[in-house]
């Protein structure tokens, strides 16, 4: 059974969401020595790309109004598939530099579609 594309698109925002509060406030030092969180860091990006793999199949339109959203499932299948070899800085350098951007498009999408349904 399908889920609804909303459904989706709240888990990948609510895990995009939650990397930034894990991040907050740290430094690369803390990320690099914490295994805790680097761990958690990473699980939230799986269910980014899981989530978004997911959408792809059930709503093709949404999902190509995602920016490098081919290039977020890649990198959750890096982080489960190649684990023993992802590269801690680049996942830092993503929790830091992109998920603005994801957030705020996910959060508009999400938006548009909640309206378009009422």
């Amino acid at each position: 059974m399908q889920r609804d594309p909303r459904t989706y698109l709240w888990d990948a925002l609510e895990a995009a969401r939650r990397i930034l509060a894990f991040v907050d406030g740290k430094s690369w030092d803390d990320y690099a020595s914490d295994l805790m969180l680097s761990s958690a860091v990473e699980r939230q990006f799986e269910i980014v790309g899981e989530a978004l793999s997911h959408l792809s199949r059930s709503s093709p339109d949404t999902t190509a109004r995602i920016p490098d959203v081919a290039r977020i499932i890649a990198f959750r299948n890096v982080l489960i598939h190649r684990y023993a070899s992802v590269d801690s800085a680049l996942v830092w350098s993503f929790a830091q530099e992109r998920l603005d951007v994801l957030i705020e498009v996910l959060e508009t999408l999400l938006q548009e579609i909640n309206a378009s349904s009422q």
